[in-house]
Formats: structure tokens, C-alpha cells, sequence
């Protein structure tokens, strides 16, 4: 499998940044995923770093070196992660639970397949044009999807959702998949602080004529230009489908005797560690193994 990523993540106008993302491969598939912890509740930023590690987790132990069943691997693992955020906000004696939204995608063989929760978002852009885009679970998207508008003119609030990680009830995972690639296929997935900002044809059009080194960072500067000082963070990562074969470039030259190379597993950075000591960060990993071991063994042999 041969891509290319770009990745990056910046603060704008918020104390801290609570979007999370990064990618895990072996030499036929890749999971890649974003996660953008929800304001209004506690620790946003670790139940985003706990449902990337979940993720990274679970495709570490099913990739070998493909995931067998990739939608069903992309809705098993969100909704375990939904449950490590319920049980690290009852462990910790919570009055509310940490929440995040997630999308993430797996390539393989020359397939795409990809899942979310919430208001982070993934587009395909093939030549020029814009092949898919997942559906925020937001109150202001359902009513377009039902060709409902808004009464005296004002506009519904695209920021409530009616489904996240770490919510009281069973989390919704739109599944989607699988989607043939082809070379210079790109797939960005992104938090709602750049297509708040930035409309669908803007993103295609940087899409199309940049390589995603430079269309990346353009991009997230454009959202925080016009956010201004108020601007929501922008984190985006993207990825250029190159084609099957055998793995080559900077982002894949790190496999290692193991055969799995990820940016996820350890990546606690500062904000992170501000929030979690180190009895906490290595309690969140023992139940992220737990539960991989308990899967495990529920699997019938």
C-alpha cells in the first residue's frame, strides 16, 4: 500500500486544543482518524486521546496484516471506544462524562471504507470533484436532509448534535464503504473548525490543484483567518492514495521487525499530559487492553 499524509493541528481562539488525530498502518491497510473533544463537557482532549488510542489499539490486534471485516471493525471499535469514555468518567467519580466526536478510514487493498460519529468529517476528492462527504449528526443537518427550513429566516445552530462518544445513550456510527480507489484519489478528514469556516467547493478546489503539503496548511490557515479571534481549532489530515504495492516514501518507512508503525500509540502531548498524570495515562491504556483481550476471547475459534 503506497500514500502520502499530511497532517496538521492549530489552536485558535479556544485556551486549549481538544482535537486529536494521527494514523497506524502495516504494508497492505492504514487507519487513519481525527477526533474532536466536545466543549461543554469535562477533559475534552482526553476523551478525544482515548478514542484515538482505542482505535490504534484495536487495529493493531486485527490488523495481520488486513482487517478482516473493515466496516465492522470501524463500528465494533467506535462504539468500544464510547465505552472506555464511560467507564474512565465512572472510574473517576464524574458528574458528566468527557465526549468527542471521531471519523476515521481504513485503506486496504484498493479500497476505502469509513465511519463517524458527530461533526468531524471526511471528504474523497477524485479529479476535481468531490465524491463523498460523511453527514454531520447535527440537528442543522438532519432538517436539510429533510428539505426543512428554518422558521423567520434564522438559521438552525450547526453546532448541536444529536450523537457523540461518551454520550448517556448508544452512540450513532455511520459506516460507509467500500469505495474503489484510484491513484490521486485524496481523502481529508477534518474538525468542524475548518468547514465552519471554509465551504465544500474551497476545500475541493485546494484539493485538486495542490499537493496536500501545501493544501493542507492553506487551508487551516484560511479557517483561522476568517474565524478570527473567536476561531474554532482547526485540525486536518489528509491523505494521497497512491496504489497498491509495496510501501514507500517518508510515511512508510518506519514498519519496523513488527510490520505496524502508528503516529497514535504514545503520542500524549503536552495539553495531555496537563490533564492526566502518569497513573492515569497508564490506566487508560490498561483498560484499552482489557478490553482488546476480552474481544478476544469472545471471538468464536
Amino acid at each position: 500500500m503506497r500514500f502520502n499524509v499530511f497532517q496538521v493541528s492549530r489552536r485558535g481562539g479556544r485556551e486549549t486544543n481538544e482535537d486529536r488525530m494521527g494514523y497506524c498502518f502495516t504494508r497492505e491497510a492504514g487507519l487513519f482518524a481525527l477526533a474532536d473533544g466536545m466543549g461543554g463537557h469535562p477533559e475534552g482532549e482526553v476523551a478525544a486521546q482515548i478514542a484515538l488510542q482505542t482505535l490504534a489499539a484495536l487495529f493493531q490486534q486485527d490488523a495481520r496484516p488486513v482487517i478482516a471485516d473493515p466496516q465492522r471493525f470501524l463500528q465494533d471499535s467506535i462504539v468500544i471506544a464510547h465505552q472506555q469514555l464511560l467507564r474512565y468518567a465512572a472510574d473517576r467519580g464524574l458528574s458528566d462524562t468527557p465526549r468527542t466526536t471521531v471519523v476515521a478510514c481504513i485503506l486496504q487493498g484498493n479500497q476505502a471504507w469509513w465511519a463517524h460519529c458527530g461533526d468531524s468529517r471526511l471528504y474523497l476528492v477524485r479529479a476535481a470533484k468531490l465524491i463523498a462527504r460523511t453527514r454531520d449528526h447535527s440537528y442543522s443537518e438532519l432538517q436539510e436532509a429533510l428539505g426543512r427550513v428554518a422558521r423567520g429566516g434564522e438559521g438552525f445552530n450547526r453546532n448541536v448534535l444529536f450523537t457523540c462518544l461518551g454520550s448517556p445513550g448508544k452512540p450513532m456510527v455511520d459506516c460507509q464503504g467500500p469505495l474503489v480507489m484510484e491513484p490521486a484519489d485524496r481523502i481529508l478528514l477534518c474538525s468542524d473548525g475548518l468547514w465552519g469556516s471554509v465551504e465544500d467547493d474551497e476545500i475541493v478546489q485546494h484539493l485538486a490543484v495542490q499537493a496536500i503539503s501545501e493544501a493542507v496548511p492553506e487551508l487551516t490557515e484560511q479557517a483561522l483567518r476568517r474565524g478570527g479571534a473567536r476561531s474554532d481549532n482547526v485540525t486536518v489530515l489528509a491523505v494521497e492514495w497512491e496504489g497498491e504495492g509495496e510501501p514507500e516514501g517518508d510515511s512508510t518507512q518506519n514498519l519496523g521487525n513488527s510490520g505496524f508503525a502508528s503516529t497514535i500509540q504514545g503520542a500524549l502531548d503536552a495539553d495531555l499530559v496537563a490533564a492526566m498524570d502518569d497513573e492515569e495515562i497508564e490506566r487508560a491504556v490498561r483498560e484499552i487492553n482489557e478490553v482488546i483481550r476480552g474481544r478476544s476471547a469472545a471471538r468464536p475459534r
